[in-house]
């Protein structure tokens, strides 16, 4: 009976050591996607593969050390006992060059080498190298071939990708920069851009952004009608845990930012709960603004097959404008302003909510759909030397992609991103000319107004229109990764618009209706690139990219005024074609020397064709402007350079530093008119023939560059300091006007530490244009007497507060 007891035993304790399992789960370190495929190896033999949903598991006995790898992937040493369960964080190799999180791309692999594309990423330590509130020193400084402006404080804010320069105005001159056109921007995967193609920036917080990833040139096979390309903005991501924080900035002429937040993270949810007060009085006359933030971002993993993204965000913002500057002000340092705008009390007011809801499926290890739906109400309200304006808008839309994946024979792979955005605007705009205000008792004439005396005020209507606009954009692409890290991308997007417009301010007639609609469509962007990375080490690619910019309900329609017997009239400007841009672009990319050394090089060759300019019919005596409309002028071409290298040192052990970077970036464009001929002119002896061919872009420099270094120690101290020239740019078209050439020079030393199990203190100082330096923050090109908004005349110092609290 004993030995039977004792065999029983034994047997049960071999049956229970052979049951023990190890288990575990595969991701991508940066999108915590599970990562199908990967392998994991023990004593150089393979023991197990993961599955569809990143999941693997093998029998032991005791104790093991195990080898995880996947390609592309960083390989990874894990020991673990019996029973345990793993959750494996692979990282792309080379990740210096860091991955694409939020830009749309049919790569399985994120990583930045395998992108046969330019896309520059920003994380928070480029955002925060200065003040963190405006986001254009971060794009000047670190993003090579892309400007951005601001025509106020914190409003008006525009891109400028490798020179596009935001399409035709609608009222005069070419490569107008008057309005944000010809770029889409997203926040958290919802359109900022509104249906029309146009993109407003003023109610965005940039404080409360933590990553930003630019598409540079045409990419309307993935982004419908982006002919410069694409801004993706996202959030903060929390950290894990839970906390409360408090940040206060205080800087001078008068800027203040207040900022509450509560972060709440763990591996399958995050919640972001920020809000902001922001002002400033403004660095010249009447040039005050105030704004108020409320974000609300959250992602939830209900199980391995579902994830879920909301966002909601209420912004209220109000901008005063003083005008532009003339040459003559500028360069006489007048900073006084317009007098015209600051006597309409020129400004732009913006309320505003913006919300989205995602949601992601696995179905298998081929295919996950992603789908958002996003809703925006904007409401804004401006004045300036031309009147007062009133605009409510509503955009409604949907963005749902298919993500495939497909393994192949001999470690083959193809992968693709198939899917649908369409999205819908209404809108009302209303527009009032101004009178001087009842409680003005002085008289204009030989006394005109002066600053001090009350602003004027609204009068009468001069306009009322209410426009529908639409766009959709169906879309594929494809990526066939090949052994050695071969890969060949080839997409196809085909994009439409609708635009309707009804006049309900003046009455139809028999010449002149009020109501006018018209369809673009049939916009083929195709897309093709090949990308060859050796070693995982650095790359090598080529890509030729379109894309297109449909006209807007300004100038879509020509309007003919009376003229002698001839009654007024008006008609859809059937003859005018959107604008279609291409490039072929070639570059490496690297991350080298152990990873310390990043860089980036792209060489592009850009046309713009159908490039709409502003035609001005002046009266048969030639003594004033009859009329204009907008017509296809010509092309633009556009030759440029961009690099970027970034060398990051790691301190040693026992070393004061933790990490030194220097960087440097360049940029080369050579940007130039092309056939772009057009004739003005009635009559025999008022035609004009402008003739702009050879004539360098307006609003383009032909050289930037900025240099910098990125300190931190082990103590808690940490700096930067960056340079940045950028070269004079013509304002005219041809180029009979150039604004100087300048150097900015900015540094910040702050001191972060976690003080106590729960608590973190961060506090720092910064100083931008440490020399004084005059420079515009923006040149409206083509725009005489119109021309330069000036920045900060002197330097801008500026102190923040940081407190964190870790629950």
């Amino acid at each position: 009976m004993k030995r039977i007891i004792l065999f029983a035993a034994c047997f049960i304790c071999v049956l229970f050591t052979k049951a023990q399992t190890i288990k575990g789960k595969i991701v991508d370190a940066a999108t915590k996607s599970p990562l199908s495929g990967a392998t994991v190896m023990m004593g150089g033999k393979d023991i197990a593969s993961t599955d569809k949903d990143g999941m693997f598991s093998f029998k032991c006995t005791s104790s093991v050390t195990i080898s995880v790898s996947f390609v592309g992937y960083e390989t990874q040493k894990r020991t673990a006992n019996c029973n345990d369960e793993l959750n494996i964080e692979l990282a792309v190799a080379g990740n210096t060059l860091d991955n694409v999180e939020i830009t749309a791309t049919s790569n399985q692999n994120k990583s930045l080498l395998y992108q046969p594309s330019s896309i520059t990423k920003l994380s928070t330590t480029e955002l925060n190298r200065g003040n963190g509130l405006f986001l254009d020193d971060a794009i000047n400084s670190n993003v090579p071939g892309v400007t951005m402006n601001r025509r106020a404080v914190s409003s008006g804010q525009q891109f400028n990708i490798r020179g596009y320069g935001n399409g035709s105005r609608g009222t005069r001159g070419i490569s107008s920069n008057f309005d944000g056109q010809g770029y889409k921007v997203y926040l958290n995967g919802i359109p900022i851009t509104d249906a029309e193609g146009i993109t407003v920036l003023d109610d965005i917080d940039f404080g409360s952004i933590g990553n930003v990833e630019v598409v540079k040139g045409p990419a309307g096979t993935l982004y419908g009608l982006a002919i410069a390309g694409v801004v993706n903005l996202e959030t903060v991501k929390p950290a894990k845990g839970t906390s409360i924080g408090q940040e206060v900035l205080i800087g001078n002429y008068g800027l203040q930012r207040y900022t509450t937040h509560f972060q709440y993270a763990t591996d399958k949810s995050s919640l972001l709960v920020n809000y902001g007060h922001q002002k400033s009085d403004g660095f010249t006359i009447h040039n005050s603004s105030k704004k108020n933030f409320v974000n609300v971002a959250g992602n939830f993993q209900p199980n391995a097959k579902q994830t879920i993204m909301t966002y909601f965000g209420y912004s209220n913002s109000y901008d005063e404008r003083s005008g532009e500057l003339t040459p003559d002000q500028y360069n006489n340092d007048d900073y006084s302003g317009n007098i015209a705008y600051i006597r309409n009390n020129a400004h732009s007011e913006v309320l505003s909510v913006r919300a989205g809801l995602g949601h992601t499926y696995i179905f298998n290890s081929h295919i996950a759909n992603t789908t958002t739906v996003f809703g925006t109400s904007f409401n804004n309200n401006a004045s300036s030397a031309g009147g007062w304006s009133d605009k409510s808008s509503t955009n409604l839309g949907v963005r749902s992609t298919f993500a495939t994946k497909f393994n192949m024979q001999s470690g083959a792979s193809l992968s693709g991103i198939t899917g649908v955005e369409t999205q819908r605007q209404n809108a009302q705009a209303v527009g009032y000319n101004m009178k001087i205000n009842p409680l003005d008792n002085q008289t204009t004439g030989a006394n005109p107004w002066v600053v001090g005396r009350p602003y004027y005020v609204i009068n009468t209507a001069t306009s009322n229109n209410a426009t529908q606009t639409a766009t959709t954009s169906l879309f594929t692409e494809w990526t066939l990764a090949l052994p050695h890290d071969l890969s060949f991308t080839a997409g196809l997007g085909v994009s439409n618009m609708v635009i309707r417009l009804d006049d309900r301010f003046n009455s139809a007639t028999a010449t002149m209706p009020s109501h006018y609609d018209t369809t673009y469509k049939g916009m083929v962007s195709p897309h093709f690139a090949i990308n060859k990375v050796f070693n995982t080490k650095f790359s090598v690619y080529a890509s030729y990219s379109t894309a297109y910019k449909a006209p807007v309900s300004s100038y879509f329609y020509v309007v003919t005024p009376a003229a002698g017997p001839a009654p007024a009239s008006s008609k859809v400007n059937g003859s005018l074609k959107p604008e279609k841009g291409e490039q072929v672009e070639v570059g490496t990319k690297g991350s080298l020397l152990g990873n310390k050394l990043s860089y980036q090089l792209a060489l592009f060759h850009t046309s713009f064709s159908n490039k709409m300019t502003t035609i001005a019919v002046p009266n048969p005596n030639n003594t004033a402007t009859l009329y204009s409309y907008v017509v296809n002028g010509g092309e633009q071409d556009h030759k440029g350079v961009e690099a970027f290298v970034k060398y990051n040192v790691k301190g040693g052990k026992d070393g004061f530093f933790t990490s030194i970077a220097p960087f440097i970036n360049f940029t080369y464009s050579d940007f130039k008119y092309e056939n772009y001929k057009f004739m003005t002119g009635t009559t025999t002896a008022n035609q004009k023939t402008y003739d702009f061919s050879g004539s360098p872009v307006a609003g383009v420099s032909k050289i930037v560059a900025a240099v910098g270094i990125d300190v931190d120690t082990k103590c808690g101290f940490y700096g930067n300091i960056n340079h940045l020239y950028r070269d004079k740019m013509s304002v005219t078209s041809p180029d009979t006007l150039y604004t100087s050439s300048y150097n900015l020079l900015n540094a910040k030393l702050g001191f972060r530490k976690r003080v106590s199990t729960h608590f973190d203190i961060d506090l720092s100082f910064g100083v931008n244009n440490i020399t004084s330096t005059k420079y515009p923050i923006m040149i409206f090109v083509n725009q005489l007497p119109d021309a330069y908004v000036a920045g900060p005349r002197k330097a801008n110092y500026f102190a923040t507060l940081k407190l964190n609290y870790i629950f």
